[in-house]
């Protein structure tokens, strides 16, 4: 399981490990088909994650102003989407199992693409919050079994495994810089009109229809199973039964949990503040695009911290510079600041997942590692499912939204402050 593989965001027991029932391992598959293959694959992450989760931070700002919404309940369609990520992921092991990960990641992407579209015919609140709810199920399908075939494909080209899921997951820059460049173009085009936010709904829905006819050739042409790998000594020498204790990396948990608080709070509000302290539709477009352009980049630039780390210094460096980030916004609307946070901020945060699957590895036999990521998957969940809405309760009482994400920054750096007191556990005689 390379550093790269962000686990957290999905359920680790949809990930089995590859048995070694006779298949076709797909040895036909050249390094530079399998790089292709993963670029494709890379548009799973871009809608379940890049679009389907974080473009409707964008939205936020005309929907709330046209429907008179509070910030309560602008954070609380973020919360019904990390909800039904949540029990999506939970569901997908059992789907996969029934259909196999090809038709789970097309059937998830064609749901979210239908999900999305069907947030652009509603105004009320009811109706929108289960379609946020329904697109987060869809979206962890698409993540989770987009995830899998990328393992697969990296088991046929081991010495690329850590790139070509780097690229997978680097995906959800892809969509994010999609998303800034498209939903604030169609709010300007549809200005005037009644609902005029309706049309990025439906404009995202295509974006997501068009990554999905993608998806449908590497869903097409990598086999059913996966490969067959003999297990390695260290695997061997491993007891067969996962020995994983919360309490054992209870700080980390902790912190992590406060990492989901804090981390999509900013995602989710960042763009109406600077709405609010009067950023243009294109100065929110570069904004955005250049936050998702740090995402594409994250993953190399944390590498070498994730190998050498054992403890939580890791998770805790990375919370801290994300809380840096987050306040930056809320202190001051100088734009060279704002460019920073966001620059930063994407940068960050998908390696602060990576950063959880490292300390499982570093710390825990293998048969662990799967009780020790649904472990962290799940108070992340609980964090990220919390955050929206209580920065939104926040950001409509006295300092607005600033001091929602001074809020989240807080969070972030709680977080740090925990999971610092986490001790690698291999150094306690484990």
């Amino acid at each position: 399981m390379p550093r790269t593989l962000c686990a957290c965001f999905s359920h680790n027991a949809a990930m089995p490990p590859p048995t070694s029932a006779a298949a076709p391992a797909p040895t036909a598959i050249t390094h530079a088909h399998a790089i292709r293959l993963a670029l494709a694959l890379s548009l799973g992450a871009a809608i379940s994650l890049g679009i389907t989760r974080f473009a409707y931070g964008l939205l936020l700002p005309p929907m709330r102003a046209d429907l008179g919404w509070s910030y309560t309940l602008a954070g609380g369609m973020n919360t019904a989407n990390a909800a039904g990520y949540l029990l999506g992921a939970l569901a997908a092991p059992r789907l996969m199992r029934g259909l196999g990960p090809q038709r789970t990641l097309m059937l998830g992407a064609l749901l979210a693409s239908v999900f999305m579209g069907l947030s652009g015919f509603f105004t009320a609140a009811g109706p929108l919050l289960a379609q946020r709810l329904l697109a987060g199920v869809a979206s962890a399908w698409v993540f989770i079994a987009g995830g899998l075939l990328a393992a697969r494909l990296g088991t046929a080209h081991p010495s690329r495994a850590g790139l070509l899921l780097g690229l997978y997951y680097g995906g959800t820059g892809w969509g994010i810089v999609l998303s800034a460049l498209l939903v604030p173009a169609t709010l300007a085009w549809a200005a005037g009109g009644p609902h005029g936010w309706a049309w990025a709904w439906w404009a995202l829905a295509l974006a997501c229809g068009l990554g999905t006819a993608v998806l449908a050739w590497p869903a097409r042409v990598l086999p059913q199973e996966a490969v067959a790998v003999p297990p390695s000594a260290e695997a061997r020498a491993q007891p067969a039964a996962p020995v994983f204790r919360w309490r054992d990396l209870g700080w980390a948990l902790a912190g992590y949990g406060m990492f989901g608080v804090g981390y999509i709070g900013y995602m989710t509000f960042v763009v109406a503040l600077l709405r609010e302290q009067g950023a243009s539709g294109t100065a929110v477009t570069v904004f955005y695009a250049l936050l998702g352009v740090a995402v594409l980049a994250s993953s190399r630039i944390w590498a070498g911290l994730l190998d050498r780390c054992k403890g939580g210094q890791a998770l805790a460096l990375l919370c801290a510079l994300l809380g840096v980030a987050t306040v930056l916004p809320a202190l001051t609307a100088a734009w060279p600041v704002v460019l920073l946070s966001g620059l930063v901020f994407g940068g960050v945060f998908l390696s602060v997942v990576a950063s959880t699957t490292a300390l499982v590895r570093h710390n825990l036999p293998p048969a662990a590692w799967a009780s020790g990521i649904s472990a962290f998957t799940i108070v992340f969940a609980a964090g990220q499912i919390v955050g929206p809405t209580v920065v939104g309760w926040i950001a409509d009482g006295p300092g607005g939204l600033a001091r929602g994400l001074v809020f989240s920054a807080a969070a972030l750096l709680v977080g740090a402050g925990l999971a610092w007191q986490q001790k690698p556990l291999l150094l306690q005689n484990r």
